[in-house]
Order: C-alpha cells, then structure tokens, then sequence
C-alpha cells in the first residue's frame, strides 16, 4: 500500500465546497485514487461507486436512484453519456446539502467537459499526473531515480517493474488510447496513419519540433499534421512546451518542443531524462494552478544563435527559475551563463544524475533528487 497522492489535500478540501473532477492520461490511477475517499479497502464493488459502464448504472442514474446512507458518490465514466452535464446538474442541486462527488475519466472527460458551461461554478477540476520521485519516497534513493527512469511513472509498470509486461502495458496502452479514446473524440479516418505518427513522436523529444518534417514523412499536409498533433494532446499521449522569449535576448518564437507522458518510450538516456524532467515541471505547474489558482507556464528559452535552456517556469507570467539537464556531471554550460546574465530569470539549475552540488552566482548545479527537494516538487 503506497502513501496518498499528491492530490489527496487539494481534493479533500475542494469536496468541502463543490463537486470534484479528476482528469489526466490512460491508466494514469484516477479511479484508484478517487475510490480512496470511500475508505482505505475501497474498490469497484463499493455501492458509492457507480461506473456508466456497468450495465445496472445507467438507468439507475437517470433515474435518480443513488445509494443510500452514502455521505460520497463516485461517478466513472459518466461523459459517455450524451446528456450528462444536465445529469450531473441535477444530481448535484438536489444532493448538494447532503453528500459529496466526485467524477472520474480519461481524456474524453476532460474534452467534454469543455464544450459547455452548464456545470459552471459547480465543479473544481484536478489534472492527476504519473508518479514522481518524492511520490514514490519523500527520501527518493537513486534505485527510485533507477526505477523511475526506466518504467516511467505510470502505476502499474512502475510497482511491477518487470521488463516484458511493461513492454506489453505500453504496447496495450497506445492501442487502446488509439483505437478507442481516439474514436470518441475525433472523426479520423486514419487511424494507422496516426499509429505511426505515435510511433515517431520518441525520436522527437527534447529538440525544436518540425511539423514540416513530420508532415513530409506522413504526406500530409502542414494543417493536418498540427491537427494530429493536438489530438495527440488532448489524449495525453504527448505535450509541446512553448519558448519564453525575454527582453534583451534574441530568442525563438515559434518552434515549440515536444515530450511524452509516458517517458519510458524514449530510447536515449539524455532525452529521457529531459523528458522525466519536463513530466515533473509540468505537474508541478499544474498542481500549482489546480489547488492555487495561480497562472503556471512552462516554457524554454533559445536564441537565434542556437543557445538553449531547457526549461523555464513561470508564474503569473514572471519567470521562477530555469533548469538545464545533463545526464552526466557536466560543468556549467556557456548557455546557462549567458542567459543567467541578460535575462529577469532569477535562479538557473543545471540538474544531473550524477553526485555534484555547487553554486556559481544565479547558476546552481545540481543533483535531480536534490532538485526535487529543494522546489519542492509534488
């Protein structure tokens, strides 16, 4: 049995005022995590926990047949119903008083909920992202670091840690975000067209991604191919990272750069600790904006000249700090240098695997569990 999630306080204290929404990828541990409010042994077989795949649910819900004596519902997979904003709607004005929900879903959730605002101001939404270092241990070894690394962060892999079924979990994983979230959504023909698209994206990651070239080797064109791509977001197959384009500094605009969720596809070291990084910066940002408020962007900083940090994160628009990653004990790059003098970014890490920990001005290098650490990170 592992500690609770790092949503755990967000939610328990957001369920005091409104219904809760938790999104996030595929097998991510939304239901697990959810299923926990309704006690430590919770699982399906729980009468709170009405799944709208289950065959007996669905007339019951329309029906406004809820259990009894039951002070939280558990409602999964109720996007697939047609109507279930004006559902959810009425379940939630007449039980309000007396009993708290909570709605779980995969992509489509988070996809449909968007296309009304009928729930307006009923709801709070928390984005459930795969586990990170100081989820696994809030004193991370480096075989968490081994582990994480080479199993990515999705539960199931992760705790199992065995290299075939792994290999079979992502394999599965892809299809069935393909062939059946991908279906829900989105009216696209092409499906083995996207397959292979999904399978060039880890050969993408941590560089300017070109749309031209993705484009050329489908034979598509450029507007489908963005398309694509954003459908490949919002299945949280993938996401791009925008640059940050300070005074002073002649920096890109355009080419954003692209990681996975799953950064266990990635076959290089370097760019799948990049992409382990950018996981961990993007939950943070997205924690910080669910149980905050405030507005988190993460972005990356390269000029015209083709110097380059890795990340930088902001809040309400002003930068917090930048990282660079190297996966080996490196000294401190001219880039970071650079930037560290001619931009408003207040603090710059160079974070490594390695053992190293030292500061040079604005610029400190150090060790990836110790970054954890000292920001904090969930």
């Amino acid at each position: 049995m592992h500690a609770p999630r790092y949503l755990q306080s967000g939610v328990t204290d957001a369920l005091k005022r409104k219904m809760v929404f938790v999104g996030g990828p595929r097998q991510v541990g939304k239901t697990t995590f959810a299923l926990a409010f309704l006690g430590r042994d919770a699982d399906a077989t729980h009468p709170a926990y009405l799944n709208w795949d289950h065959p007996a649910v669905p007339p019951r819900l329309r029906r406004a047949e809820l259990p009894a004596g039951e002070p939280l519902l558990l409602l999964d997979e109720i996007h697939k119903y047609s109507r279930w904003r004006n559902l959810l709607k009425g379940i939630y004005d007449t039980e309000k008083s007396s009993r708290r929900i909570i709605v779980t879903g995969s992509a489509r959730l988070d996809y449909y909920r968007k296309g009304g605002d009928s729930l307006a101001g009923r709801y709070r939404y928390f984005r459930l992202h795969p586990f990170s270092l100081r989820e696994l241990s809030r004193r991370p070894s480096r075989s968490d670091l081994e582990a994480l690394l080479k199993f990515g962060g999705f539960p199931e892999p992760l705790f199992a840690q065995n290299e075939a079924e792994h290999r079979i979990w992502r394999r599965d994983r892809i299809s069935r975000v393909i062939r059946e979230d991908l279906r829900d959504l989105e009216h696209v023909r092409e499906i083995s067209l996207i397959e292979h698209l999904t399978d060039m994206l880890p050969s993408k990651v941590g560089s300017p991604l070109s749309v031209k070239s993705l484009r050329e080797e489908l034979q598509i064109d450029h507007k489908t191919a963005e398309r694509w791509l954003q459908i490949l977001e919002n299945l949280y197959v993938c996401f791009r990272v925008s640059p940050y384009g300070p005074p002073r500094v002649r920096a890109v605009k355009k080419a954003g750069k692209l990681y996975l969720w799953d950064w266990s596809s990635v076959e290089s070291e370097g760019p799948r600790f990049e992409n382990l990084v950018a996981c961990q910066l993007l939950k943070y940002c997205h924690w910080v904006e669910d149980t905050q408020g405030y507005s988190m962007e993460l972005r990356y900083l390269r000029d015209t000249d083709r110097r380059e940090v890795d990340f930088v994160v902001l809040k309400d628009r002003k930068p917090m700090f930048a990282v660079e990653c190297k996966s080996g004990e490196k000294a401190i790059g001219p880039a970071l240098r650079y930037f560290a003098e001619r931009t408003p970014i207040p603090r710059f890490y160079q974070t490594h695997l390695g053992e190293r920990h030292y500061s040079t001005g604005k610029v400190t290098v150090v060790p990836f569990i110790k970054l954890c650490e000292d920001l904090e990170l969930p």
